[in-house]
């Protein structure tokens, strides 16, 4: 008869677990797509609303609308007037300013820069009032004229719903950057039908070089597609702009893109500068802040009297362009002016998004260069509106330094996915001659960089390296019988310079351990020594490692009991003792990892030049022990002992009678004192170590750490720098990386272990 087999229920329960967990992760990022998805909607109606006022209502002006939409409202019988149009965009900007620098100056510009500044500098934060006060400025600003996108507001939409509902879920600082970039993804993603490039984008934008935010993706991916679908199902299915169905097919055709691209790198290069240009002008000009976009909106509508198609979003006529609609000239005139015009009315501190009209000045220049080739070289060139599809991705990869998630984008924003092979060559070479400039001041070069990362490295290269990497360096050191009486171990301990004992049973197997701080208390007391034997006095809670324990949990068990030895067990069996493992090799180790790194890794010579950077620019009044145990000068040997054997510490500061620093006396000094049957005359003075090494309370913990580490002392006696005998404290290894972790790791962001 077969056994009946029951289910392992610790598997189920740790599987139920991870399941939970999932799930509960699974909701908040739907959650995050929910509300961005109807923040979507809420702006688009805003967008189609204003546009309904401000440009049909009051100037006649109706621009026409991509393909993918259509106007909300029934257009007005009012006639065109270009004047206006020349006054709107500083009504919108007057109003808007007021707004944003009344209530939210964050709000100011285009938001995904301020999203990406508080992901790598403010713990993913952002104020529960900046999406709102975003949405209503940037639909002003926009629907009355100024050019600007959608991007910027409806990314603070998600990004800020996301940052409260970590915050209100007591998240830590990265749970919240994620929920954050969640909520930019599915923002963008929703308002630009495009979901996949959501996602993709706001794991890219964050950094300057081609690296993405990983952890980002799927959380991201997940809220895009809620949002998306949620956005769709009030708007309708399918994409923002429509086009043929364009295919490469000419290999010759490559020449014509390379040019392209230059003239690309060229637009985006003006663009940038331009934009940042009239940013540093409006910042310098000693005028209330909230008056700076009404003038910036004056500018824009300047540009708007002659040339109305730059105003707004512009859309409409990108969709011609798709369709070569519009003639050579016009859509120079478009590109050119719409860089104008975004500049005058973002950049003077308007709000509003930069993608839309970079995809707008880009397919203007893409249809301008395709429409020249095509009348060139007609055979090569039979489709121009092929190029304003690759100049649409080509501009923004060039601006924003996002050669991924712009391909996608444009792919899904356009329904045109037989272009990849043209857009990724020019997406490409755009980025390589433009990484210099980008639209996106707040990003940084690679995770490297990134304050939300800082700490990384340091856990990252300790995690590479096993103890079985140091395994020449575990030390052999005799261990203690359990049976051993107390008198025997006496015998033993003054001949040797082991601190750790572990001890072990007849098998000569691993079942305690202890130190001297455990038995300094006892060691010259008569009256036990006959009557108690080892095993009373070790500690069979045993913290140990194995060879294939990485260093970053060894430095965590270290610190954890402010260790300086660890035993080293097998892997397969942890009472078979081989070894001690010494806090100091550990570090020596690391230091000569970090320079082979150093001499083939130029990036990480960098972060490690951070790491220390980090400790020199913390002084040491931040760590250091102003309550501290001293002994007297003139303390007699007698009340000496009593006072060691009854302190848990190993070294302390010598005294005189006026509190001034004359020594340090470690309970190595005490322990050779008393078993030599020192004369009952002496001192504490007399035995001290009169050589003191000192650090002063301005001096960094770079410098106090090296110096504990090359003298090995257990602490550092802290004085005044004007006054080397006063004493003000003492200093630790564990003092220097508790201040390291609550001021560098915590405050970054981290919340880890690394120091």
């Amino acid at each position: 008869m077969k056994k009946k087999r029951w289910p392992n229920y610790s598997i189920l329960k740790i599987r139920g677990t991870r399941i939970t967990t999932a799930g509960k992760w699974v909701f908040y990022y739907i959650l995050i797509g929910l509300i961005a998805g109807l923040g979507s909607i809420v702006f688009q109606y805003l967008c189609q609303a204003g546009l309904h006022i401000f440009m049909d209502q009051m100037a006649g002006y109706r621009p026409p609308p991509p393909a993918g939409e259509s106007h909300l409202f029934q257009p007005t019988n009012t006639p065109f007037s270009r004047w206006m149009l020349l006054f709107l965009p500083a009504l919108g900007g007057i109003i808007s300013g007021w707004l944003v620098y009344t209530f939210a100056p964050e709000a100011e510009g285009h938001g995904t820069d301020a999203a990406i500044d508080s992901y790598h500098n403010k713990g993913g934060f952002i104020r529960g009032r900046i999406p709102f006060i975003k949405t209503i400025a940037s639909a002003i600003t926009i629907t009355s004229g100024g050019s600007g996108g959608r991007e910027g507001p409806i990314a603070q939409i998600g990004a800020g719903f996301g940052s409260y509902l970590a915050t209100k879920l007591k998240l830590s600082d990265r749970e919240r950057r994620i929920m954050l970039a969640a909520g930019v993804g599915a923002g963008v993603g929703s308002i630009f039908r495009a979901p996949l490039a959501g996602a993709l984008f706001a794991a890219e934008v964050l950094y300057r070089d081609p690296e993405f935010e990983s952890e980002v993706i799927i959380p991201a991916g997940i809220s895009s597609v809620v949002a998306y679908c949620l956005f769709c199902l009030v708007f309708g299915w399918g994409s923002l702009f429509e086009s043929q169905d364009f295919v490469f097919r000419n290999p010759l055709e490559l020449g014509p893109y390379i040019v392209l691209a230059i003239v690309l790198v060229g637009g985006g290069i003006l663009y940038v500068k331009s934009f940042y240009g009239v940013h540093r002008i409006a910042r310098a000009a000693k005028i209330p802040n909230h008056i700076k976009p009404a003038i910036g909106g004056l500018c824009t509508g300047v540009i708007g009297f002659f040339l109305p198609q730059t105003l707004a979003f512009g859309y409409g006529f990108a969709q011609m362009a798709l369709d070569n609609q519009l003639p050579t000239l016009l859509l120079l005139g478009l590109a050119l002016g719409k860089i104008l015009t975004t500049s005058f009315s973002i950049g003077s501190g308007g709000s509003g998004g930069v993608f839309g009209p970079s995809i707008v000045i880009g397919g203007a220049l893409g249809g301008a260069v395709g429409r020249i080739f095509h009348a060139i070289v007609p055979g090569i060139v039979s489709q121009p509106g092929a190029f304003v599809v690759v100049g649409m991705a080509g501009f923004f990869a060039a601006v924003s330094n996002t050669p991924i998630s712009t391909i996608i984008f444009v792919s899904e924003m356009t329904n045109s996915y037989h272009l990849l092979l043209p857009s990724l060559l020019v997406c490409s070479l755009v980025f390589l001659l433009s990484r210099k400039w980008t639209i996106y001041l707040k990003q940084v070069p690679t995770r490297v960089d990134s304050n939300a990362h800082r700490g990384d490295f340091f856990v990252d290269v300790l995690g590479t390296i096993h103890v079985k990497d140091l395994m020449p360096h575990v030390r052999k050191i005799k261990t203690v019988p359990e049976d051993m009486p107390f008198s025997a171990f006496r015998r033993m301990f003054s001949s040797t310079d082991q601190h750790y004992f572990p001890m072990v049973n007849k098998e000569d197997r691993l079942t305690g351990i202890f130190s001297i701080n455990d038995v300094r208390g006892i060691i010259f007391d008569q009256e036990i020594s006959d009557l108690v034997v080892m095993k009373d006095i070790a500690n069979p809670d045993i913290i140990a490692t194995t060879p294939s324990e990485d260093l970053n949990e060894v430095l965590k068990k270290f610190t954890i009991r402010n260790l300086h030895r660890l035993p080293v067990v097998k892997d397969e069996d942890h009472m078979v003792l081989l070894g001690m493992l010494d806090r100091r090799e550990v570090i020596q180790y690391y230091n000569q990892r970090v320079e082979q790194i150093k001499s083939t890794h130029h990036g990480i010579d960098i972060e490690s030049d951070r790491e220390i950077s980090r400790l020199k620019s913390i002084p040491v009044k931040e760590a250091l022990r102003r309550e501290i145990q001293t002994i007297r000068a003139d303390m007699p040997i007698t009340e000496l002992r009593d006072f060691i054997y009854g302190s848990k510490l190993n070294s302390f500061p010598v005294v005189d009678g006026m509190g001034r620093l004359s020594g340090m006396l470690s309970f190595s000094d005490c322990k050779k004192a008393f078993s030599d049957n020192a004369e009952e005359t002496l001192t504490a003075q007399d035995i001290a170590t009169s050589k003191v090494v000192t650090i002063t309370e301005d001096d960094s913990l770079f410098l106090a750490l090296t110096r504990i580490t090359q003298g090995d002392f257990s602490v550092l006696p802290v004085v005044d720098k004007h006054d080397p005998k006063k004493l003000l404290g003492v200093i630790s290894r564990r003092d220097i990386i508790s201040a390291y972790d609550d001021i560098v790791i915590k405050k970054g962001g981290r919340g880890r272990f690394g120091a």
